[in-house]
């Protein structure tokens, strides 16, 4: 849900003060809030130890429902960048970000293509965006100033994966 608001839960974005304590963890697996500092100092391994090897040796399988689970992480995450297309747009473009949320997209849109995560219904809202970025992404145009596909489509298929 998108709200024009700002949240009041933290004056103006400001940074929380420093020893203000959070909880990390699920309130089930902790009953201690820490400090930032003491977070770090809890996540830190000793130096003479491997990190490759303490993961090997303290990792755990993952659970049979992992693939459902970031089926359903990919389809939110492609509802929240349609929302951004859909309502937020014109901020984007006053703030330069355009090129970078296209960017963000492709990429997105080529991962669960790639790796099947997301039900090609779910993003055919968004197809005629998904060509454009994605068919201008793979091939060389003239000049980068677009690939012909009419007025409007220009300045949406302006993006960092094509000017590489």
């Amino acid at each position: 849900m998108c709200r024009a608001e700002k949240s009041k839960g933290k004056p103006n974005g400001k940074k929380p003060v420093p020893e203000e304590k959070k909880l990390y963890l699920e309130p089930e697996y902790t009953k201690s809030r820490i400090t930032d500092f003491e977070f770090k100092e809890l996540v830190m391994l000793p130096r003479e130890i491997d990190l490759n090897e303490w993961l090997a040796s303290n990792s755990k399988e993952f659970p049979n429902s992992f693939e459902s689970l970031v089926k359903k992480i990919c389809k939110y995450l492609f509802h929240v960048l349609a929302h951004i297309y859909s309502s937020h747009f014109k901020e984007t473009l006053a703030l330069e970000l355009h090129g970078h949320l296209n960017t963000l997209y492709t990429h997105f849109i080529l991962f669960i293509r790639e790796f099947n995560l997301v039900d090609p219904k779910e993003t055919t809202i968004m197809d005629d965006l998904t060509e454009v970025l994605c068919s201008s992404s793979g091939s060389s145009s003239s000049n980068g100033s677009g690939n012909g596909s009419g007025g409007s489509g220009s300045s949406a298929a302006q993006n960092h994966v094509k000017e590489r």
